[in-house]
């Protein structure tokens, strides 16, 4: 279980974004090609790892224009040392809809490694992957598609102790995660204070996650809808997610102290 501790923790951080229960449609895209945002993970005072994701051109996939979406995730500093961890995951994704074609990852945690490709066929409804073909119904996404259709749709509606059920395909079935929207409020930042939207998204307890821990994520009340922070509670503390770093948005950064 440990070896999939880091990835948990962003699979649910992108994940936690998909406002409503059933998949909507997305008018235009929150991002554009060249947004990049960086985020460092604090285990107590400590840094212990870092996360960039960055959306790019892509090649027509079917005759479909393409978002290539890559998010890379590393620990740092003296954790580098103990415990190296070097994760990639790839997302290509059509333009109108937001909908994966194709995703990939490439995860190495310590001596352990792990490769996947995922393609969707929204034709046939089916999901292949290294581990087999998997029928699916509706909307279905790869955690790194999820967080950009997510950011796209209009959350304004939402109201304090709305719940909604995220789907998502990871390496041998589809899941579903449960999400309670909790309200706003202000948080601090790199870039200055940030009016927020507050999730909660509910985990199971087991080997990382105590039966009472909590996890929950503040993301940008504004056009751009970037997380700029997130805490997870742990069976030992807990680990903190801070935003470092923004550029090539579609939208300026407002911070409200500016």
């Amino acid at each position: 279980m440990k070896k999939y501790l880091f990835t948990i923790i962003l699979l649910i951080i992108g994940l936690v974004p998909a406002f409503s229960q059933e998949a909507k449609s997305v008018i235009e895209p929150v991002f554009k090609v060249g947004e990049e945002l960086s985020y460092k993970f604090k285990y107590g005072f400590f840094t212990g790892a870092e996360g960039h994701l960055k959306v790019e051109e892509g090649d027509n996939i079917d005759g479909h224009p393409i978002y290539h979406i890559v998010a890379d995730g590393k620990t740092a500093g003296t954790f580098d040392i103990f415990y190296k961890v070097r994760n990639r995951y790839e997302s290509y994704v059509d333009r109108t809809t937001l909908q994966p074609y194709l995703y990939t990852e490439n995860r190495r945690e310590g001596s352990w490694k792990h490769t996947d490709k995922v393609i969707f066929d929204h034709e046939s409804g089916n999901i292949t992957a290294n581990k087999g073909v998997f029928p699916s119904k509706g909307k279905i996404f790869d955690f790194v598609s999820a967080y950009y259709f997510a950011r796209s749709i209009d959350v304004s509606k939402l109201k304090i102790g709305d719940k909604f059920d995220i789907p998502y395909f990871l390496e041998d079935g589809i899941y579903s995660l449960s999400v309670t929207y909790i309200g706003k409020e202000v948080v601090n930042s790199a870039f200055g204070k940030f009016n927020c939207l507050k999730f909660n998204p509910t985990i199971i307890a087991g080997r990382i996650f105590r039966k009472n821990s909590k996890l929950y994520l503040w993301i940008t009340d504004d056009n751009n809808r970037i997380p700029v922070k997130a805490n997870v509670e742990l069976v030992v503390g807990s680990v903190t997610m801070e935003l470092t770093g923004a550029k090539g948005l579609k939208f300026p950064l407002n911070p409200i102290n500016k």
